[in-house]
C-alpha cells in the first residue's frame, strides 16, 4: 500500500514538474534570443548596401536601449534577394520573437508569413515599406508618394517645365518602389502637360546597373534634360553615367536619400539635389510602435517620418544635417 502511495506521489511530482517546465518554455518563448528576460524585436530591412540601412539601424538601436527590449537587426545582400529575406523572415517567426518589424522587399510575397505571425500572436511593424494586407500593426514610412511628387515639382523647375526626363527606380515589388514611381509619374502628368516620362528603368538599388541603365537612356534621348533617381544607389548611379558621359551641366539629375557619394555630387553640382528622409526615425518609430504593441497599446496605424528637399544651398544646414547620413 505504502509503495502504491509513493508511487503516485512520484507520479504526481513528474507531473508537476512537467507543467511547470511547458510554463516556463512558454513565458521564455518571447523573450528575446539570447534568453534574458527583454522582449524579442527582429528588425528585418531591405538590405545593408546602402548608408540609409545603417541609420535605420542606429535609431533601432536607440530606441532598444530606451525602451529596454532585444533587437537583431539583418536584410539581405542586396534588395533583389527577396526570396533571402523571406527566409529571414521564416527564420525570425521560429524563434517565436514578442514582435517582429519587417521592410518588405516584396508588397505581397511576405503576406503568408504575416499571417502565420497573427496567428500566433506575433504583432507586425512595417518600417519603410508596407504590404498589401492590414495584418501589420503599423508601418513608420515616409510618405513616398508626396515625396516623390516634389522630386518631379524640383525636376519642373530646373529644366523649365518643358523636355524630356527619364527615371531610374530601384524596384517594382516593393511599396517604396512603386510609390516613388508613381508619385513622380503622376505629378508630372497632373502639373507639367510639356513635359515627356520616357518608360521607368528598374537597377535594383545597384549603383553599377543603374549606372549601365542610365547611360544606355541618355545615348537613346540625346534631347534628354534630367534623370530622376528613387533612391541612394539609383541617384549615385545616375550621377556615375553623367560624369562618364562628360554630361555634367547638361543633365539635370534629382536623387532620394542621402549618403556621402550621393552628397558629394550634390556638392558638386553633378546632381541638383535630392529629398531625404529621417532613417534614424524610421527605425527608432518601428521598435517604438513594436513595444507599443507587445504592451497592447494603441498603436498609430500610419506613422509618418516626414521628409525634407535638399541641395547645396541647405546641405550643411541646422534643419537638414542632421537628416543626413554617411
Amino acid at each position: 500500500m505504502k509503495q502504491r502511495r509513493r508511487g503516485i506521489i512520484m507520479l504526481a511530482s513528474l507531473l508537476l514538474a512537467t507543467t511547470l517546465l511547458g510554463a516556463c518554455n512558454n513565458s521564455d518563448s518571447k523573450k528575446s534570443a539570447s534568453g534574458s528576460d527583454k522582449p524579442y524585436i527582429p528588425v528585418i530591412s531591405k538590405g545593408f548596401q546602402h548608408q540609409f540601412w545603417q541609420a535605420v539601424k542606429q535609431g533601432a538601436e536607440k530606441a532598444a536601449k530606451e525602451f529596454n527590449v532585444e533587437i537583431t537587426f539583418e536584410g539581405p545582400e542586396n534588395e533583389s534577394q527577396v526570396d533571402k529575406q523571406i527566409e529571414m523572415l521564416q527564420t525570425a517567426l521560429d524563434k517565436k520573437p514578442a514582435a517582429i518589424a519587417l521592410a518588405a522587399l516584396d508588397s505581397k510575397a511576405a503576406i503568408p508569413y504575416l499571417e502565420k505571425a497573427k496567428e500566433n500572436n506575433i504583432p507586425i511593424i512595417g518600417f519603410d515599406s508596407g504590404v498589401d494586407s492590414d495584418i501589420p500593426v503599423a508601418t513608420a514610412a515616409t510618405d513616398n508618394k508626396a515625396a516623390a511628387a516634389l522630386a518631379a515639382d524640383k525636376m519642373a523647375e530646373l529644366i523649365g517645365k518643358k523636355g524630356k526626363v527619364g527615371l531610374v527606380v530601384h524596384d517594382q515589388t516593393s511599396s517604396t518602389g512603386q510609390q516613388r514611381r508613381d508619385g513622380f509619374l503622376e505629378q508630372m502628368k497632373a502639373k507639367y502637360p510639356d513635359i515627356e516620362v520616357l518608360e521607368p528603368q528598374y537597377g535594383g538599388g545597384d549603383q553599377l546597373k543603374s549606372t549601365d541603365l542610365a547611360k544606355a537612356m541618355m545615348q537613346a534621348n540625346p534631347d534628354l534634360k534630367g534623370i530622376y533617381g528613387s533612391n541612394e544607389g539609383s541617384a549615385v548611379g545616375v550621377a556615375n553615367a553623367v560624369n562618364e558621359l562628360q554630361m555634367g551641366g547638361k543633365i539635370v539629375v534629382i536623387g532620394f536619400d542621402s549618403g556621402k557619394q550621393l552628397m558629394d555630387a550634390i556638392r558638386s553640382g553633378v546632381v541638383a539635389g535630392a529629398v531625404t528622409q529621417d532613417p534614424i526615425g524610421i527605425g527608432y518609430q518601428a521598435v517604438k510602435a513594436a513595444v507599443q504593441a507587445i504592451k497592447g497599446e494603441t498603436v498609430e496605424k500610419n506613422i509618418d517620418t516626414g521628409f525634407h528637399w535638399y541641395d547645396k544651398n541647405n546641405i550643411d544646414s541646422d534643419e537638414i544635417k542632421p537628416l543626413l547620413y554617411e
